[in-house]
């Protein structure tokens, strides 16, 4: 059973999947090392490790860091890769032959192109050809990005989601969704598994598996996380002259030693 076949499996167990997004090699450890079954890359968080706002690291950079946190752990490994790092199918075809190439067990496909969301019909031969290029040998997430970027077109992100699951898409996902009415009806209108971002105000994991959700993400959630406590013992530093952070920082340490041990 390879890893690809592992995580088209674990889509449809009776426990959601709860994927974080790791943003390099390391915390993909402590990740797994936690438990997790799965994991899956983040482009903002791993454009922030280089200084770079998300949608600037460009398909090498995104893809050989996928391939740092493929051979970092033993889970499978899905890819944010955007909007294929390509306006036109071919394109995206390439970039999903890629990351085949580099072990990866599963990869998304963004309608945004940056700056809009692609006409639909374009979006799902893009759709189209991640699938092909993938030949199954990955799992292939369709995202429909109206939600996270402010447009709040429900009839229009249920649809595109209807039409990249026919299109072939393994999984479906539409990022900002965070009401369950929303969210059970965007389940209900599409035979392949969904998945959910952890936003502000998106129901429990129990109430999503209640909905019928089959897996839930973080995106760069937990990226922020790390920095922030970073910036408040670097506050706390500046501003007080004192060194309360290594109350814990023993036990922090406890979990990465453990993960790379």
């Amino acid at each position: 059973m390879t890893l690809t076949d592992t995580f088209r499996d674990l889509h449809h167990r009776d426990e959601v999947l709860l994927m974080p997004n790791p943003w390099d090699a390391g915390s993909a450890k402590v990740m797994e090392s936690l438990g997790f079954a799965a994991l899956a890359t983040t482009s903002s968080g791993a454009a922030a490790t280089l200084g770079l706002d998300d949608g600037a690291l460009g398909r090498d950079r995104a893809l050989r860091g996928a391939a740092e946190i493929v051979a970092a752990v033993d889970v499978p490994v899905s890819a944010d890769l955007e909007n294929g790092f390509a306006d036109d199918p071919t394109g995206v075809a390439d970039t999903f032959r890629r990351a085949v190439d580099v072990g990866l067990a599963g990869a998304s496909i963004e309608d945004w192109d940056g700056s809009a969301i692609y006409e639909r019909r374009h979006a799902v031969e893009r759709v189209r050809a991640a699938v092909e290029a993938a030949d199954g040998r990955l799992v292939v997430t369709a995202r429909a990005e109206n939600h996270i970027h402010g447009v709040d077109d429900f009839e229009d992100t249920l649809g595109r989601v209807q039409d990249y699951a026919a299109a072939g898409a393994d999984v479906v996902f539409a990022p900002g969704l965070a009401t369950a009415d929303q969210i059970g009806a965007l389940v209900r209108g599409v035979d392949v598994p969904v998945s959910v971002l952890a936003v502000p105000g998106v129901p429990s994991v129990p109430e999503l598996r209640d909905l019928g959700v089959r897996r839930v993400s973080t995106g760069g959630s937990w990226a922020w996380v790390a920095y922030a406590a970073m910036a408040e013992a670097g506050r706390e530093l500046l501003e007080q002259g004192t060194f309360g952070y290594l109350d814990g920082a023993a036990e922090d340490r406890a979990v990465v030693d453990r993960a790379l041990g």
